[in-house]
């Protein structure tokens, strides 16, 4: 138990963010991961900082240079001193993510997989990089001189760059170099089109591999071959913008043009983060930040040879099955075919799909089917993110030239998904589709669908609601649940969600559904409370909750009291948690974890004792401020007993974990979960066996 002053009620929102990404670092580090995947590991740990540079940093020292301390909303501390603390905690992070990545390429060796640099290749490899660099490369590569540019040019933020520095060769006649002459800047872009993992021909078993920026350096002189030089060096470096959308107001333009114009324009945003080589030589490194710009309040961070580490995460398996973790095929649903009318299914009961354990397939089967329905006269969804070539989108499509009626609420401001939902949308209204580009000052982040089916002369609905998107792609490595119902007051409800979307002053009811920003907020308060009062009655109080993040201090100081009232309260927590548990006269009766391990947790479920009679409920929204007063959310409530059991029954596998799980707490160290026994328990592949094992029992009874 930890005792200390009251003056610390919550953690840092940032630190607790970096601390998560601290997890994913981890699992780079661990020995029981495969090797292939702890690289995978490192690439989702790059990628998420760049994300958390571009939103997150960039938005604390948009407060700074506004003048504003901002300690209100941070939390007691300024945006200066916070920004410093981040810079500090990510050039350390850095540091050991590239000991890391050193550790694992020494294991790939023993594994007979050698990643080489342009200095390390043989004869033979040097002439396939060359012929490669020719055909494939030069083509695409987009290289410019800088010293007689007036301006600078853009660098992209998700691009890496080359940093050349050419040293000319003194003048043949004179022996001497012009002052102006004697050295020269250039920028490589690197090309996107070209897998960054080249593989090189190999004489025997060794599996060898080239960085797309190394088969570069090898060809400097083919590219730079025009100047009269004696060295030439290139070093990586990488920038990060501020990614904040700005929305045009002006009333004549669209929303999708409004949009389309902001994420143009996020290529100029202001650079928040400098990445460089720290082997560059100081004078390039010095020409590069004064003609870029780039000051003290951006990060600049020295980093290793390679930038854009996010690429590691589809690194080539080159048929080293045994370096990868083995895919566990989904699993069909107890009680569903994908055969079968599924609406016929749900038409009798409940069904709930938990993927990636079981298929996502039975979505785009609801969806299929609905489109050929010949009683089905209408189908209604809302898009957050979609995969790369949407069969969500193919079947809505197909329903429309079926002549159902079918309206789409895309939300264009889904962040860096706003090109590819815009370009869907603009897919969609081609073929008649009804489209709602969401509520103004609200992101509409709900994942719900409804179908109307017209049966003896009555409007029936169907549909489901989940707590994940409808990205067919996602769908096998993050975890989420979808309930598929045809409870008519739940799917009446998700109806009237859609109501709301087109005309927003009028604010309707929910007896079932808990929806953001009207209700959800009051209700889980009032559940809260009930269990207080439970607790303080002497009957059974607990809660037990799973989100990504809990960064609401109203919700927190809620949990807070619940826990000096005595109510039990568990949290799976993968993201950010601001609640600090375990403290005396505070959160004693909290305990808060967080699992980070293949699949990513992303399921929302809550859970409330209600005395012996559990309330469950699945919900699209965590507890942060904007997911319960700034968004359109759907909480559902779960009435079928089996499915309820379920969700619990999972919850419990995930909190009995003792592999992947760690400790949340103030000091913010990962801590893994202590075992009280000397059995490996690892939640994500008991969920997989505990799906599997009633699959089975059902078969035997069969």
């Amino acid at each position: 138990m930890i005792h200390h002053s009251p003056v610390n009620r919550y953690i840092d929102r940032e630190k607790s963010w970096l601390a998560f990404n601290a997890r994913v670092l981890q699992e780079a580090a661990d020995e029981n991961v495969p090797l292939l995947d702890r690289l995978r590991f490192l690439g989702i740990f790059s990628n998420n900082l760049d994300e958390f540079f571009r939103v997150r940093y960039a938005a604390i020292r948009r407060l700074s240079l506004e003048g504003k301390t901002g300690e209100k909303i941070l939390g007691g501390i300024t945006a200066d001193e916070l920004l410093k603390e981040i810079t500090e905690i990510v050039i350390q992070q850095q540091s050991e993510s590239l000991r890391i990545l050193s550790i694992i390429e020494k294991e790939l060796e023993k594994e007979n997989v050698y990643i080489l640099n342009e200095s390390e290749v043989s004869k033979e490899q040097g002439a396939f990089i060359k012929d490669f660099f020719i055909q494939k490369v030069s083509p695409e590569l987009v290289t410019i001189i800088l010293n007689d540019l007036d301006e600078f040019p853009l660098l992209k933020d998700a691009s890496g760059y080359l940093a050349v520095k050419l040293v000319m060769k003194p003048n043949e006649i004179t022996g001497k170099v012009d002052a102006e002459e004697e050295v020269r800047y250039a920028i490589i872009e690197m090309p996107k089109t070209i897998n960054r993992f080249v593989v090189l021909p190999s004489d025997n078993d060794n599996k060898c591999i080239i960085m797309l920026d190394d088969v570069i350096r090898y060809n400097l002189h083919s590219i730079f071959n025009i100047f009269k030089y004696e060295k030439v060096t290139a070093h990586m470096i990488k920038i990060t913008r501020d990614a904040e959308l700005e929305i045009d107001s002006d009333q004549s333009k669209s929303l999708m043009e409004k949009i389309s114009k902001g994420v143009l324009e996020r290529r100029v945003g202001e650079p928040v983060r400098f990445v460089y080589d720290q082997s560059i030589e100081q004078d390039t490194l010095a020409f590069f930040l004064k003609r870029m710009d780039i000051d003290s309040t951006d990060s600049i961070i020295p980093g290793g040879r390679y930038h854009n580490r996010r690429d590691y995460m589809d690194f080539p398996t080159l048929g080293k099955d045994n370096l990868v973790y083995k895919q566990n095929y989904p699993l069909p649903v107890n009680g569903l075919s994908l055969e079968g009318s599924i609406v016929q299914k749900i038409k009798r009961k409940d069904y709930l799909l938990y993927a990636p354990y079981q298929s996502f397939a039975y979505v785009i089967k609801f969806l299929r089917e609905a489109a050929l329905d010949p009683k089905v006269i209408s189908i209604k969804i809302t898009l957050y993110r979609l995969a790369k070539n949407s069969q969500i989108i193919s079947s809505l499509i197909n329903a429309a030239k079926n002549g159902k009626k079918v309206t789409v609420q895309i939300e264009l401001q889904a962040r860096f998904d706003e090109a590819s939902n815009i370009s869907y949308a603009e897919s969609m209204q081609t073929e008649g589709i009804n489209l709602i580009f969401g509520v103004k000052g609200l992101k509409v982040h709900s994942k719900v669908c409804v179908v109307e089916r017209v049966e003896e002369k009555k409007v029936k609905r169907y549909g489901f609601i989940s707590t994940g998107n409808f990205n067919e792609s996602t769908a096998k490595i993050y975890t989420d649940v979808t309930l598929f119902t045809s409870h008519q007051q739940i799917m009446k409800e998700v109806s009237k969600i859609f109501d709301f979307f087109d005309v927003n002053y009028r604010i309707n009811r929910y007896k079932h559904l808990l929806v953001s920003p009207q209700y959800a907020r009051t209700k889980f308060t009032k559940l809260i409370d009930k269990e207080i009062l439970n607790a303080i009655a002497g009957k059974e109080a607990y809660i037990k909750l799973k989100m990504n993040s809990l960064t609401d201090f109203r919700m927190i100081d809620k949990l807070y009291e619940a826990s000096r009232e005595g109510v039990r309260i568990q949290l799976i927590i993968r993201g950010i948690c601001c609640l600090i548990p375990g403290v005396k006269d505070m959160s004693e009766n909290i305990e808060a974890i967080s699992i980070v391990d293949n699949y990513l947790e992303h399921s929302r479920v809550y859970i409330f004792a209600n005395s012996g009679n559990p309330n469950v409920y699945i919900s699209s929204a965590d507890f942060m401020t904007r997911n319960l007063d700034a968004r359109v959310e759907v909480t559902c409530p779960i009435y079928d007993e089996e499915i309820k059991q379920e969700l619990i029954d999972t919850f419990e596998i995930g909190w009995k974990g003792n592999v992947k799980a760690r400790l949340h707490s103030e000091s913010l160290d990962n801590e893994y979960k202590k075992r009280n026994t000397n059995k490996v328990f690892r939640a994500q592949l008991e969920t997989y066996n505990y799906y599997r094992n009633k699959l089975e029992v059902i078969y035997e009874q069969l």
